[in-house]
Formats: structure tokens, sequence, C-alpha cells
């Protein structure tokens, strides 16, 4: 991701007002990812792996509308984290992403890394629904 394509002017219908929970181990991602999503109108809770993602779930008093995980992540997968919280909360949304693709059947929703910003910011709009929510 270039800092050109993170700066793009923003359509309308591609802004979101969501709380997305981001869990990515790679730093430089986790941020950029972060900067992508919140300059489109989301709120984003970052976590660089599942450990503290399950702990910033647990301690956000809000609604979180979507999971954006890494598949692959020390201490606790992405799909640990998501059977965990998805006990907690059924019907929330999650998107998988991942670089390692050798051949394993994959979690879906799913984005391959690497990806555009654009190519991000549009796959969390598919996940949550076309429809930007009204929020007061």
């Amino acid at each position: 991701m270039t800092p050109a394509e993170v700066r793009l002017p923003l359509a309308r219908s591609e802004r979101g007002q969501e709380t997305v929970l981001l869990v990515e181990d790679e730093d430089e991602l986790r941020e950029l990812s972060r900067d992508v999503l919140e300059r489109r109108g989301y709120t984003v809770l970052a976590a660089r792996d599942g450990v503290e993602a399950l702990r910033l779930f647990q301690r956000h008093v809000g609604p979180i509308h979507l999971v954006v995980t890494d598949v692959v992540m020390p201490q606790m997968s992405g799909r640990e984290l998501v059977e965990r919280i998805s006990s907690l909360r059924p019907n929330l949304k999650t998107l998988y992403i991942s670089g390692y693709t050798d051949g394993t059947v994959l979690p879906t929703p799913f984005l391959q890394k690497p990806f555009r910003p654009t190519e991000l910011a549009a796959k969390v709009r598919e996940v949550l629904g076309t429809a930007v929510p009204f929020v007061r």
C-alpha cells in the first residue's frame, strides 16, 4: 500500500461507520490497514494477535460489527479466535486475510495478501453489506 493509495478521495457509498476488530501480527500491515479503514469512517480496534484481540473484544463496551483477522498468527490462529468470539456473539461477521494459501482449505470470506487498500476497503464493505448504517 502506498501513501497515495491510502489518501484517495472516497465516495459516500465507500464510507462506513461500523466498528472493526482488526487482528494482524505484521506491524506495518496492521497500521496501514487501520489507517485505510479509519480514513473510510470505521472505528478500528487493532490487535497484534488473537490473545490481544480477545482481550479487546471482551473489554469493548459497544458493538463490534466485523472481525478482520489473519489466519496464521502466533499464540492463537484467526480461526480459533473467531470460534471463541462466535460463542459470545454468534452473528458477528468475519473477514479472513492471509498470505499463506498452500493448498489448505481457506475460510470464507477471504482476502489474499498482499492486497491494495481499495481491495481491503471493498471487501470490508462487501462483508458488512453495501448499505451504510445510520448512526446518531
